[in-house]
């Protein structure tokens, strides 16, 4: 008897154990030195951790600030370099989360282009060009 509840233990601790990694293998962790927008929201600079809830919604959240954004999705069919990567777009001085690419978190998934992207794209376009900015991510 004592040895059927030894293994059920074990079996139990193994699942427990899996689901533990599974979560934590679908996490991105990057600090961003910049101010960013993801939709219409603006977010500070700080270290952030990226979450995929689902295939269609990433929760974005601060470390250091009680910020939290949920965003909708689209999956990527890049394959992300060795680690990850943030991939930011740039119009002036303002920052739009594009991209997130990891393979380790085994999450590429792309932001649609929000309104107000579109916007400051359209306004920034006279002025000079866009440019693409990459942030390490584990």
């Amino acid at each position: 008897m004592k040895r059927i509840t030894a293994i059920a233990l074990l079996a139990i601790a193994n699942f427990a154990v899996a689901g533990t990694s599974f979560a934590q293998s679908r996490t991105v962790q990057a600090k961003v030195p910049f101010d960013f927008t993801v939709g219409n929201k603006l977010l500070p600079s700080g270290t952030y951790t990226i979450e995929e809830e689902s295939p269609w919604f990433i929760v974005i959240k601060n470390h250091d600030k009680p910020v939290e954004r949920v965003s909708v999705v689209q999956q990527d069919g890049k394959k992300a370099a060795t680690g990850g990567k943030l991939v930011f777009h740039k119009y002036g001085s303002q920052y739009f989360l594009s991209e997130v690419l990891s393979d380790r978190a085994n999450m590429n998934v792309q932001v649609p282009v929000s309104k107000t992207e579109k916007r400051v794209k359209l306004q920034e376009a006279m002025i000079a060009p866009s440019s693409d900015t990459f942030i390490a991510a584990r």
